[in-house]
């Protein structure tokens, strides 16, 4: 039976003991309080337009430990001759909402709702979210986001209107964690995609002690353009 959340109490149930593959709470809001709250127990939202909020831990969760990046020789090529130029932070609104509206192959529609877009540029606005951004002669062609806390990168989308364009930016979002010593993105749901890059699934359980751990480092906010 899955637990309703009120928008006036700020709590979700142990994620420890939460379903593996279903919701463990529906419901509240998506405010930064809550967010910030969901991602340090490990829970994040995702759900579709016309959905009530829905509230995740997934057992496995995928995870990629930086020192661990596979870059194949393909992409090691485009990194270094196909004229990309990688920023952060800034053109966060501009990738979130590529991030809901570029299509995806196999796919209809965009869990990114407009309430989803408002709740995360706020958090970008704290100085917790953030964007890396592909650029091909000066226009944004791929790029990625998501939120870091601690040691911890929680990923949440990525776009490409180019060619390995999100790949690019994803290379270069490690290679910085790997700079500022974090110590894990989440990558959430297992996905061969992510598994190239030497993402691997791990028991909830570990994942959840790891992220206790990953905590304890302070959170670097602001804009990861000034690093």
């Amino acid at each position: 039976m899955i637990v309703w959340l009120d928008k006036d109490d700020i709590w979700f149930p142990d994620p420890y003991s939460a379903p593996k593959d279903f919701p463990l709470a529906a419901g509240g809001d998506l405010s930064p309080e809550r967010l910030l709250f969901a991602y340090s127990l490990g829970i994040f939202p995702w759900y579709s337009e016309g959905e009530p909020i829905l509230w995740w831990s997934l057992d496995p969760r995928m995870v990629l430990f930086p020192e661990n990046l596979k870059v194949s020789r393909n992409l090691k090529k485009i990194l270094k001759n196909k004229g990309f130029t990688v920023k952060f932070d800034t053109n966060f609104e501009e990738v979130i909402k590529s991030c809901a509206s570029v299509p995806r192959p196999g796919q209809d529609g965009t869990w990114l709702t407009p309430e989803m877009i408002y709740a995360y540029i706020e958090l970008h606005k704290l100085g917790f979210a953030h964007s890396v951004e592909t650029y091909l002669n000066n226009e944004l062609v791929g790029g990625l986001y998501g939120v870091s806390l601690g040691g911890t990168f929680f990923g949440e989308s990525m776009f490409h209107k180019v060619s390995d364009a999100s790949k690019v930016a994803f290379v270069y979002l490690v290679n910085k964690l790997k700079d500022l010593d974090f110590d894990m993105i989440d990558c959430q749901q297992s996905t061969p995609h992510m598994a190239k890059f030497g993402a691997v699934d791990i028991p909830r359980e570990e994942f959840l002690d790891r992220l206790k751990t990953s905590l304890k480092k302070p959170t670097i906010k602001g804009k990861w353009s000034d690093l």
